[in-house]
């Protein structure tokens, strides 16, 4: 029997199927009715696996329900694109794009990972909120010190709200940690490490769930810490850093620059680096990748830093 692949391209109202190698499409409605016709129509073709893109949360009931139902994965809609154009299909509509993505199901196999449960995504839109409303504080103080009196004042006004609105995800952020156990367990193992505090975790925790089950090669290209190379022909360019989860490398930079003044074993990895003629920005980098390093240890082994470094 021929393995079949299915494709989903979800919008805010329609969920287009694409499916491999028939190249048969359908569309449902994206609503309760809609998704339970899908999962129907998924369980009827027993396919290999299942692809969407993550799109902003609209993908996050329907990923939930085809989980179910048949192995499925949640990929970064980027990789998506770039394997389109690799494959030289340029045009994009709704009903191209589950055929893209039935077809990188099938020639990628992307491995499906176990779905968030209510709690999880709970923290993560929580999480989010809060980056979201500082960088809207962030993006407001600039206008202030450009605006009117008039305008700076409303503007004013706002930045308070928003630092209100800050305080009250925070308490939700609290609430919801206290519910959960098990991630509980896993803020107070993190924060046992000096200069990782409660954004830290809470991010880490909420964004990079897969901490603590990987390998060390495989967190840092997660997050984006591991250094690619640039090299072709006879040409050797320098290694850099660059895709990966920007809401983890971001927290694990700044819990970085804390570490490397007030964690010991941090700081001196950093130093002898430094010491040894690597620019402060390369060091600071090496020394994110080590305490990623350190923190997925962690949480794999469940010890706290003291073991674990």
């Amino acid at each position: 029997m021929d393995e079949v692949f299915v494709g989903v391209d979800v919008s805010k109202t329609h969920l287009d199927v694409g499916i491999r190698p028939s190249g048969d499409a359908r569309r449902f409605a994206n609503d309760a009715k809609g998704i339970a016709a899908l999962v129907a129509h998924v369980r009827e073709l027993m396919p290999t696996l299942v692809v969407l893109e993550a799109t902003g949360g609209y993908e996050a009931a329907v990923a939930a329900e085809l989980a179910v139902a048949a192995p499925t994965a949640v990929v970064n809609p980027k990789q998506v694109r770039d394997f389109a154009k690799a494959t030289g299909r340029l045009a994009k509509t709704d009903v191209l794009d589950a055929a893209v993505l039935a077809l990188f199901a099938e020639k990628l196999r992307p491995e499906p990972r176990p779905l968030p449960d209510a709690q999880a995504r709970e923290l993560t839109d929580l999480v989010q909120r809060r980056r979201q409303l500082m960088d809207m504080i962030v993006a407001e103080t600039n206008r202030e010190q450009m605006a009117q009196p008039r305008v700076r004042k409303a503007i004013q006004r706002h930045i308070t709200w928003l630092r209100n609105e800050v305080t009250r995800t925070e308490h939700d952020l609290d609430g919801a940690m206290k519910r959960s156990d098990a991630w509980r367990a896993n803020e107070d193992l993190l924060r046992s490490v000096k200069g990782v505090g409660p954004v830290v975790t809470r991010t880490l925790l909420a964004r990079l769930p897969e901490l603590g089950s990987l390998s060390r090669h495989q967190i840092a290209a997660l997050v984006g810490l591991a250094p690619v190379n640039n090299e072709s022909g006879s040409f050797r360019g320098k290694r850099s850093i660059r895709g990966g989860r920007a809401d983890g490398r971001t927290v694990m930079y700044m819990a970085t620059l804390s570490a490397v003044r007030y964690n010991p074993p941090i700081c001196a990895f950093y130093t002898r680096l430094v010491d040894a003629g690597k620019p402060k920005k390369v060091a600071l980098i090496a020394a994110a990748r080590k305490l990623l390093t350190v923190l997925n240890a962690m949480l794999r082994d469940r010890r706290p830093f003291a073991l674990a470094a």
